[in-house]
């Protein structure tokens, strides 16, 4: 995708600030008011030139309307949730077709976002897969609704984009902005309008007021405690979907009055799911899984695989609509293209699993890679040292979060609940008929050893079928579509075999981490690094080679993980802490500095304490996800941190 366009949403502050919902737009409205199920396609060659066709003159086509919602798990009374207040959403449901396995790419916006525009993983065009980025394409992936509009359709988007890679908006959408409509298309044009409604975006759980929803009438999963600040969230959240649901209808009302509702295919769906506790940013269902509905007139009902009224068992995720919408219109889908049509004449039968993953979100790095079936979801931890719940500044002004983290430290969380503070497992596995809120991991259970193994060979296909960048540390040259295909440039099955051992934690892996070290390939060096930091003090044997990889590695992304397992051995500690506090404050790439600073967080304070300095200037940053790790770690060096510090804090 050409450059051109602004950057997305919430963008750390080296970068331009888009236009639409931003951090910064947030804090204004605090001031004033107190979205494949598909098995991935192989990976294949770039083509010479664009596949799709330019147009189908003489044809018949149908409108295509979504309707798109922010951040939002099955809040709906069609999915069965019984507290939900959502008629519209509901009627839409009885005169279309309701997807029950439906997933975003990732369980936070940009990444999902990418996979809906372009019809590929984020993870195959680093650094896509993070929140936020910059994905490297080629000229030749461009967004879908370009072929569209070469094919004579109106394309626009009302208004927000975040698609994490530079996007030429004017070759993409007729208008994209808050006032872009279908009703300004030429006459007899058909249309492609998009509307994202941000009415259930995380942020409307930091201003919430008291509505019709009482907090005694909510359901808590089993992995949250019951505190009144989590229910007031939940109870919060449930209004909003009231108001989200009237919009919609509305949305539909114009479309009815216009005359154009026996024309138009109706999808409303979320980016995301969300955006209670423990839901986005996490690969759990709360967090992958997302409603959506398609609805067909009855001129188009060939087009649909169901009768109006039926349940859709096949999985579907985002990089599976926009190669939908093309076959709607009747346009041939690129060879680029790795999400598979759900809907049209021609269709591939329903996809067996759903793929998605994390990698960093905001200021915090993990990686996570996770695949859904019918009944089992099955995650594989790629930073199984660090916790689940690291602090993130954005996501801690919901109070939930602040009351559940209060919880923890008083030490009133049952099992189930404290958890989430904890490192993790290397793989997790959880029967989803049985245990809806997932908290009774099956990995280890000799009676699922087979789903265990099946599920996680699917897992490596398809890692391998999309070329996953997120084995690259971010801020390498090795990032991005092109890069990472070079022959020879990143041998991706050596480096998820290591990978593999490195989550392991099983010291009889450490000699081949070891040699990792060693290796000409900057990736496979890393996964050496990182396998060696999460063995922890079992890597002892190892601190003279680790010592060497500090002072001598070419890549400071690799003397990152070295420095915080040498403090983690008590070995070189002055030098390893002297290392991460230069590169904090002097290093050129922001994301580096990024990584920097979260290996000072998760080192022991008082021997972080000489890092002080560069600190407390990062929390000067005017780079939002600096400033805030910073401000985070300040407070605690400081002593000064409670689960209600206001560690978020806009740029500039």
């Amino acid at each position: 995708m050409p450059s051109r366009s602004p950057r997305p949403d919430r963008e750390p502050a080296d970068s331009p600030r888009p236009a639409g919902l931003s951090r910064r737009g947030f804090t204004t409205l605090a001031g004033t008011a107190a979205a494949s199920a598909a098995l991935a396609a192989p990976a294949v060659a770039a083509p010479a030139r664009d596949t799709a066709p330019a147009s189908r003159p003489g044809a018949e086509r149908p409108n295509i309307l979504w309707l798109v919602a922010e951040d939002h798990f099955t809040f709906l009374g069609c999915y069965g949730d019984r507290t939900a207040r959502t008629p519209t959403l509901d009627r839409l449901a009885r005169e279309g077709i309701r997807y029950e396995h439906s997933y975003s790419s990732a369980p936070v916006c940009a990444p999902s976002r990418f996979a809906l525009i372009s019809g590929v993983h984020p993870q195959s065009a680093g650094p896509a897969e993070h929140m936020r980025a910059l994905g490297k394409v080629p000229d030749f992936l461009r967004g879908f609704p370009e072929y569209l509009r070469r094919a004579g359709y109106y394309c626009t988007n009302n208004s927000k984009t975040d698609y994490n890679t530079v996007v030429d908006t004017g070759a993409t959408w007729d208008e994209s902005s808050t006032t872009a409509h279908w009703r300004d298309r030429p006459a007899g044009a058909p249309f492609f309008a998009v509307f994202n409604d941000m009415t259930t975006h995380e942020t409307c759980l930091f201003t919430a007021k008291d509505g019709r929803t009482r907090p005694s009438e909510v359901r808590l999963p089993a992995y949250l405690p019951d505190t009144p600040e989590i229910r007031a969230d939940f109870a919060h959240y449930y209004d909003a979907m009231e108001t989200l649901d009237g919009r919609i209808a509305a949305q539909l009302a114009e479309l009815e009055a216009a005359g154009l509702a026996e024309d138009t295919i109706v999808f409303f769906y979320s980016d995301n799911g969300g955006v209670l506790p423990r839901s986005k940013r996490y690969c759990y269902e709360e967090g992958m899984r997302t409603a959506l509905i398609v609805r067909f007139p009855e001129k188009w009902a060939h087009l649909a695989p169901r009768p109006a009224g039926s349940v859709e068992e096949g999985a579907v995720t985002s990089v599976d609509y926009g190669p939908t919408v093309l076959a709607l219109a009747g346009v041939a889908i690129p060879d680029h293209v790795q999400g598979r049509p759900f809907l049209g004449v021609r269709r591939p039968r329903p996809a067996a699993y759903a793929f998605g993953g994390r990698d960093r979100m905001d200021e915090r790095y993990d990686m996570v890679r996770t695949v859904r079936d019918a009944r089992y979801r099955y995650l594989r931890n790629y930073a199984p040292h660090r916790p689940w719940g690291q602090q993130q500044a954005f996501a801690w002004l919901a109070k939930g979060y602040q009351s559940w983290e209060r919880e923890h430290l008083a030490g009133r969380l049952n099992a189930q609940q404290e958890r989430f503070w904890h490192p993790k497992p290397h793989q997790e596995l959880y029967d989803l008929h049985a245990d809806p809120d997932q908290v009774h991991d099956l990995a280890d259970d000799p009676r699922h050893a087979d789903t265990v193994r099946r599920l996680s060979r699917v897992l490596d296909d398809h890692i391998i079928a999309i070329n996953d960048n997120g084995f690259i540390p971010e801020g390498s040259p090795l990032e991005g579509w092109e890069a990472s295909r070079k022959p020879g440039a990143y041998p991706l099955r050596q480096v998820l075999e290591l990978a593999g051992r490195a989550i392991e934690r099983d010291p009889r892996h450490l000699s081949a981490l070891v040699r990792a070290l060693d290796d000409r390939n900057e990736a496979v060096r890393y996964w050496g690094a990182q396998g060696l930091l999460i063995l922890g003090r079992r890597a002892a044997p190892a601190a003279d080679r680790l010592a060497r990889t500090l002072q001598r590695d070419s890549s400071p992304q690799v003397r990152i993980a070295a420095a915080e397992s040498l403090v983690n051995l008590g070995r070189r500690t002055d030098e390893a802490v002297a290392f991460l506090a230069k590169t904090l404050g002097e290093h050129a790439n922001p994301f580096v500095r990024l990584q920097a600073i979260n290996a000072l967080t998760f080192i022991d304070a008082e021997t972080a304490r000489p890092a002080y300095p560069a600190v407390a200037a990062a929390a000067l940053s005017p780079n939002e996800y600096l400033h805030n790790a910073g401000r985070y770690l300040k407070f605690v060096l400081d002593g000064t941190y409670t689960p209600s510090s206001r560690v978020y804090e806009p740029v500039a």
